[in-house]
């Protein structure tokens, strides 16, 4: 990490984690008076804990979602005493103790004299994307974004000059449709008596999930899910076609249902934690009972896949076309590929190549 910030100098922000890697979720932001956090990620690999120093000189922090990598270490900043700017629906995921300054889902408020517009990132429960108006042209931090799901909404964000942007599908351009034509494949092609169990984020691609399978077959979803989406369907945060999932969620967790949609993402933890161990025992693992991963699989998930498992990806992250396109309709001059391990690609994607910036602070 280079210096740290001097009053006087003026504002920059810089990439403190994130940047040519899938990995913890941190920027460093200057405003010209104070120092902010943009997201306290850990994981989502074991080997990638937050580092207390990140928070080296903060005067606050600010949450885009609730996913590890974006909030895992959070607990720093509370014990750190730091105030922190987070949406409602988030809030719910910090540990106990936290100075919570809300944040709006969607809307412009003023933090130490500073602009700050929020909207929806249609990816995560409460989930925003930020910008900062800051220097010439502001700033444009995506944190995860999708503009694909038939779920969660999303807002198109104003014009910012300098732009860092979630790009976890690196170069990859397959749309949504692709995917779930994939997806219907595979599950067509299974024993019509083989279970198939979905692990996800509740928060996350539950809702999606559930709305493309629930006319495929029975799918049930485990009370972590349920609880998430009721929240969400009152929320706002959701589009309009969300409501057809309600009636699923007054049904109990049906565990012999043939699909199921269960937390957690990785099955190392909730309901998904539970049944992988259990069909394992019984012999049912990669026989009758399928695992299905469809987002970032961490080493735990990666060895469930091998014994009986598959990976499809469900896109909740950009494809480049979408990331060429937001870079358009920010006017960006510049940007930073947040999340994908090569960053350096991006310089052989003509005009994207031109804008690139990694690895450098930069001055607002």
């Amino acid at each position: 990490m280079s210096r740290g910030p001097v009053l006087g100098d003026p504002p920059w922000v810089e990439v403190a984690s994130g940047l040519g890697e899938k990995g913890p979720a941190c920027i460093r932001l200057w405003t010209g008076q104070s120092l902010w956090i943009l997201d306290v990620g850990c994981g989502p690999e074991a080997t990638s804990p937050f580092r207390s120093e990140w928070l080296d000189g903060a005067h606050a922090v600010f949450i885009t979602h609730d996913h590890v990598d974006h909030i895992g270490g959070a607990a720093y900043a509370i014990r750190a005493g730091l105030p922190i700017h987070a949406t409602a629906l988030t809030a719910k995921c910090l540990p106990p103790g936290a100075n919570l300054r809300p944040l709006p889902e969607q809307g412009t408020i003023q933090i130490d004299g500073i602009a700050v517009t929020t909207g929806r990132n249609g990816h995560a429960l409460g989930g925003i994307w930020m910008h900062f108006a800051l220097g010439e042209g502001g700033l444009f931090y995506s944190g995860d974004w999708s503009e694909e799901s038939e779920w969660f909404a999303f807002d198109p964000p104003p014009a910012a000059q300098t732009a860092l942007i979630d790009a976890s599908y690196h170069l990859d351009n397959i749309p949504q449709s692709e995917r779930k034509a994939q997806l219907d494949q595979a599950l067509g092609a299974l024993d019509p008596g083989t279970q198939v169990l979905f692990p996800v984020p509740s928060s996350g691609r539950a809702g999606e999930l559930a709305l493309h399978l629930m006319s495929r077959g029975s799918l049930s979803l485990d009370d972590c899910c349920r609880h998430a989406l009721r929240e969400a369907l009152s929320s706002g945060s959701t589009n309009e076609r969300a409501v057809a999932i309600a009636p699923l969620l007054d049904r109990k967790f049906d565990p012999s249902a043939r699909y199921l949609i269960c937390e957690s993402p990785n099955a190392d933890s909730g309901m998904a934690g539970t049944i992988v161990p259990n069909w394992r025992d019984s012999g049912r693992l990669g026989q009758d009972g399928i695992v299905l991963f469809t987002g970032h699989m961490t080493a735990h998930a990666r060895a469930i896949a091998a014994e009986g498992g598959r990976f499809l990806r469900w896109n909740v992250h950009p494809p480049l076309r979408d990331q060429r396109a937001m870079l358009d309709r920010l006017s960006a001059k510049r940007f930073s590929p947040l999340f994908c391990p090569t960053p350096e690609d991006y310089l052989l994607e003509g005009e994207l190549g031109k804008k690139l910036v990694l690895g450098e602070r930069m001055f607002l």
